[in-house]
């Protein structure tokens, strides 16, 4: 039977409302219960980009290369990277009457066969990193991760198998981590790496956060950030009128104007994109993904 979960009446101290009661599940029924009424979607608004950066470098990500998922939580990017289903195929999944009664081991069964029928057969190698032991344990299992770590790197030292897991990454990603994670975790993620090692790193950051650190934390390491101007990604809708006025505050007090944006009742997040400096040159981030952002 699915452990039910609900939303606690408790907030953040950056206002947003904690959901931690679905993040850390034996498998991702609850997540999609509470999300999917929300419009939950920033990783359907990010699957178009990343793909054109694995397409665009398509030599780079041979058989050992991989992409890093940071907050992977139940390995939601990797199903989407990995397979031939959107957001919607999978909310409408782990909704569905037909899965409610079942244990966590039979669903976790059941996926493995689902994913294996939709599965891309050029995929990237994923890998996930997630301080959530059993969503990322069941990312494993699932079939979705190629490898898992469960791991908090805001406080404490990677693992001694760390570097291992990571070896020939090439793209590190995240559609929602910033705010949870700082520039602490990405710095301890590019130490681990080999000196000659050069990911890109796509983050789409809330607005209301500020991407300042994590961009100077990436330079000390050779890469160069730049934002996509102009542009904004749906991230979900806000959970209640408290969550609102507080992000509404706090865009505004970033200089920013939520007027149209925020003001419509979601959260909104923009892209950064880090780099070498030499791939910067070759194609900026206008070049490199204008054709898919001006079709939106």
């Amino acid at each position: 039977m699915v452990q039910e979960a609900k939303m606690t009446d408790q907030y953040r101290t950056d206002g947003k409302a904690r959901f931690d009661d679905i993040y850390d599940m034996p498998d991702p029924r609850a997540y999609f219960d509470a999300l999917g009424p929300l419009n939950y979607d920033i990783p359907q608004q990010a699957m178009p980009i990343f793909t054109r950066l694995l397409e665009r470098h398509r030599a780079r990500f041979s058989a050992g290369a991989g992409v890093l998922d940071l907050c992977c939580s139940y390995g939601i990017n990797a199903a989407l990277m990995r397979s031939d289903l959107t957001l919607n195929d999978l909310t409408s999944h782990y909704t569905d009457p037909s899965v409610a009664n079942l244990s966590p081991e039979e669903m976790a069964r059941a996926d493995r066969e689902f994913f294996a029928q939709h599965r891309r057969p050029n995929g990237p190698r994923t890998i996930g990193l997630d301080a959530a032991r059993n969503a990322v344990s069941y990312a494993c299992q699932a079939g979705l991760l190629d490898s898992g770590l469960a791991e908090d790197l805001e406080n404490n030292e990677p693992s001694s198998q760390f570097a291992e897991t990571i070896e020939g990454v090439e793209l590190i990603t995240t559609t929602g981590g910033v705010g949870y994670i700082t520039d602490r975790t990405f710095g301890r993620i590019l130490q681990a790496l080999p000196e000659d090692s050069t990911p890109w790193v796509a983050a789409f950051v809330l607005r209301m956060y500020s991407y300042d650190e994590i961009a100077i934390r990436l330079a000390e390491h050779g890469l160069v950030t730049e934002q996509l101007p102009g542009v904004t990604f749906h991230q979900r809708e806000f959970a209640s009128d408290e969550e609102r006025d507080s992000t509404l505050r706090a865009v505004r007090a970033r200089g920013l104007d939520t007027a149209d944006i925020e003001e419509k009742g979601s959260y909104y997040a923009t892209l950064f994109l880090s780099r070498p400096a030499a791939d910067v040159d070759a194609e900026p981030i206008e070049k490199l993904l204008g054709d898919i952002t001006t079709a939106r």
